[in-house]
């Protein structure tokens, strides 16, 4: 399973970090496992570099494999 990210939140430390992600982002069972990362470790694209950083990809149809028969007992895939 891909973690995936859920949202933010302030905290003193990782500890508590751990402890506020648990009550705000799993009150419904649905999480299994945790990562907290200060926000200053995340670096992010640049949304107006798009096309140069995520274009070259379209020609690579390898990775997205839409044209295989795949037998109907196979799941989630």
């Amino acid at each position: 399973m891909s973690h995936k990210h859920a949202g933010s939140l302030h905290a003193a430390d990782a500890e508590m970090a751990i402890n506020n992600a648990r009550d705000v982002y799993t009150r419904r069972q649905e999480g299994v496992s945790l990562w907290v990362v200060e926000s200053k470790y995340i670096t992010a694209s640049n949304p107006e570099e798009s096309e140069s950083l995520f274009d070259p990809a379209e020609d690579k149809i390898y990775r997205h494999p839409t044209f295989y028969d795949l037998p109907d007992e196979l799941e989630y895939i």
